[in-house]
């Protein structure tokens, strides 16, 4: 099942709230109980420092015009040449207007299409872009070339501030706790498509790469016949048994 709405796409978020609460005034009674986007988190984590880290950070400035946060990796991992707090990629928190104009930007990406195993319970979502150059916009420069990164997207209703204040603090009823359809709905008010599922592999170009790597991994398992040389028509004398 896809769910489209026919209406433009609200510009700001306060435009969107408008439009919720006039038409699901049966659903939300008070405004206050009306979803809206907390912040987006872009993660890009490269495994690696030096030059490569460098290019990121000027391609995520560029795309969300913040500072951006570094981030350390917490533990050794040898197999993969990581050792303890070294520089391995980069994060950007986004909120208000700022975060909404920059998700709908993404989204354009998978032609304003999410799908529905990727909202969990309370609402929140993430997605992920494997080249940040299929964003609208977004001119290519070889000298700084492509990277990839995950958008996570955290939703909440008015009022969840008293989970994260620091004196009496308290939890969130569940009276008051946002569910999926109430993403859902956000989202279709943004003109999001919501196909049931998950995405699949092979949507967007991502398929002939994979193919391409089976066939090469199934050239490469491919048995090995054996021939039989001198040595293997020779039989070994067994001791006779006193």
């Amino acid at each position: 099942m896809i769910s489209v709405a026919t209406t433009e796409t609200p510009e700001t978020m306060k435009e969107l709230i408008n439009r919720i609460w006039d038409k699901y005034k049966e659903r939300y009674k008070n405004p206050m109980r009306i979803p809206r986007i907390h912040s987006v988190v872009i993660n890009c984590s490269l495994g690696e420092s030096g030059e490569p880290l460098e290019r990121a950070r000027k391609i995520l400035e560029e795309l969300t015009g913040r500072k951006l946060m570094l981030l350390r990796a917490k533990k050794t991992i040898r197999p993969f040449g990581i050792h303890k707090n070294q520089a391995i990629g980069w994060k950007v928190t986004l909120r208000g207007e700022q975060a909404y104009a920059f998700l709908r930007r993404v989204l354009k990406v998978y032609d304003n299409t999410l799908w529905s195993n990727a909202i969990d319970n309370n609402g929140n979502f993430s997605f992920g872009i494997d080249e940040h150059i299929k964003i609208p916009g977004v001119k290519y420069d070889p000298k700084l070339g492509t990277i990839g990164f995950d958008v996570c997207v955290s939703m909440e209703r008015p009022g969840y501030r008293v989970k994260r204040r620091r004196l009496r603090r308290s939890k969130i009823p569940s009276r008051h706790r946002l569910t999926k359809e109430d993403t859902k709905i956000f989202l279709e008010m943004m003109n999001i498509k919501i196909k049931e599922g998950k995405k699949e592999v092979e949507e967007f170009g991502l398929g002939f790469g994979v193919g391409i790597r089976r066939e090469s991994i199934g050239e490469k398992e491919q048995p090995k016949v054996k021939t039989k040389g001198k040595k293997a028509g020779k039989s070994k004398k067994k001791g006779k048994k006193k």
